[in-house]
Parts: C-alpha cells; structure tokens; sequence
C-alpha cells in the first residue's frame, strides 16, 4: 500500500456523484474540492446555504468546469434530513459517494430539534438517517461507498451507554459526549459494512483527519484552543492535509469495507494517510448491533439491507 499518498492519487472522477456533508469549510471542503477537480459532480450538503454557495464559487473558481451544487442540510433535525434526502433522490438516481463529514465538536450542553443530545444527534443519528435514506441510490452502483468521518477521540472517555445515550442521568460532559458520537460512528461503520457484506458492491469505510487546523475545535476548552494554537505547526496539519484519510477511504481502488484511514505520523496526529486500527470498544459487534437498533428506533429509518 502506498505510504505517502496524497491528493494526486485520487484517480478520475467523472461520471461519478459525491454527496459531501458539511463540505462549506474545513475538511468537508478541502474534499469536495479534490473530488470536483477531478471531475465528480459534487452535492454541498450543508446547513448554511449562503456559505455553501460560497464554498462553490470558490471551488469553481479554481475548477471552472467543475460540477458543483448546494443542498441545504441541518443534521439537527430530522425534518430537514428527510427533506434533503428527498431532494437529492430526486436529482440524483445513483449515488456513488456519500461522505458523512459534517459534525460539531465540544459543545455546550444542548439537544437538537428532535430531542438528542446535540453532538450524538449531529455526528451520529443525522448521519444514520440520512445514509439509511439515500442508501438505495447506491446498492446497484459499482465501487459506492458511504464513508464516515470519526476522530481519534473515539478513544478518549468514549464509551457507548445505551440506557443514557441522551445524558439524562449523567453530570453532562461535553469531551465524553464527543467521544460518544464518534465511537459511534465507527459502530455505524462497522455494522453497516456486515450487512452490505456479499450483498451489494456498495462498501462502508470510516476515516479521521488526525489533528487539522480546522474551526471543529472552536468549542474546546480555552486551554486546548490555546495548546493547539501554540504548537499547531508541530502537531497538527492543514485542513487539505486533514482530508487526505477521507479521500483515500472514498477514492482509493485498494480500500476494502469495514477499513479505518488516518495519518501515519505519531499518534496518528498529521502525516500521509494510512490504514489504522480503531479501539477495541468500537468491534463489538454486540454493542454494533443494539447501537444500531437504538438509532433506527430514534430517526424511524430503517435501512434497505
């Protein structure tokens, strides 16, 4: 395998559709720009249209020709998850990517529309349901994956408590119900890639960007914001950089489902992305399966496989 991949890898996209979620800033942009350079029609799924917009002008600006279209997409509600599910159906009959980026990072204390806990609701459940909406635009379509951006902080107070998914009976902790959402979607992961398994050509695969310059880490603590701020050409990389594991997980022929990508440098910090291994929490296949159950029981989307 390649160890010092980069956006030049991405091989040619042309013919092929990418839904990217919060693909406005950060991560989320720097990958929807490499793929409509490379000739993907790309979907900006996004909460602020205006931004969105934005973002293309700025994507076509350095890509003339490129495809580029704005979805408007709240995650924190459900409504909106289903509204925009319905309006990229319509547009789109096959999906070839969906990349499940967007989130929301140490937040205070807070539910979405529906209810959930704001970052398990954002990161995770708006996820679930919306690829569990979208699903069937990419079953018969050759080489689809659903690719699902976690973090390395699945590993830090992370665990997955389905009798207080909501922090109802706990003392809230904005780090532990960070960690939650991205375990979980490394759960989301891997029990989705078993149930596509020898049933469609459409694999899941997850991704974290290590540690990259990017506005996710605005709700930090202030001495986090000011640790990263200090050291961050040392530990941490650019945002283009921090793209890279996503876009190998969505691009590169090699990849197989149910496979994990982050940089390979220390501690999985920065560097050129590479396979890695995920916490052994997020294999349990048990948990995986009630996780999962749980999640269709809060969004009513139940998935075509």
């Amino acid at each position: 395998m390649n160890d010092k991949w980069t956006a030049e890898d991405v091989p040619g996209q042309l013919g092929r559709v990418a839904v990217v979620t919060g693909a406005n800033t950060g991560i989320g942009f720097e990958t929807a720009k490499v793929l409509a350079a490379r000739g993907a029609a790309v979907v900006l799924a996004v909460r602020d249209t205006d931004k969105g917009r934005r973002a293309a002008d700025r994507i076509t600006a350095a890509t003339p020709d490129a495809d580029v279209t704005v979805q408007h997409l709240d995650l924190t509600s459900l409504d909106s998850v289903r509204a925009a599910a319905a309006r990229l159906r319509d547009r789109h009959p096959r999906i070839d990517l969906l990349i499940n980026n967007a989130g929301v990072m140490y937040t205070p204390e807070g539910t979405t529309g529906d209810g959930f806990e704001l970052q398990l609701g954002t990161n995770h459940l708006g996820h679930f349901a919306l690829t569990g909406l979208l699903l069937d635009r990419m079953l018969t379509v050759e080489g689809s994956r659903v690719v699902t951006v976690s973090s390395l902080a699945h590993r830090i107070r992370a665990s997955i408590d389905l009798d207080d998914l909501q922090w109802e009976r706990r003392s809230y902790s904005r780090v532990g119900a960070y960690g939650q959402s991205k375990l979980a979607n490394l759960q989301f992961t891997y029990e989705l890639q078993r149930r596509l398994a020898d049933k469609a050509p459409t694999v899941a695969v997850a991704a974290h960007p290590g540690l990259a310059a990017t506005e996710l880490i605005r709700n930090s603590a202030f001495v986090v914001r000011t640790v990263v701020t200090a050291f961050n050409p040392l530990i941490s990389q650019p945002a283009d950089r921090g793209a890279l594991p996503t876009l190998r997980a969505a691009t590169d022929p090699g990849v197989r489902g149910g496979e994990y990508y982050g940089p390979r440098g220390l501690r999985e910090l920065r560097g050129y992305p590479v396979r890695v291994r995920s916490s052994e929490l997020s294999h349990d296949e048990a948990l995986q399966r009630r996780l999962w159950e749980a999640s269709e029981d809060l969004t009513g989307v139940t998935f075509p496989v």
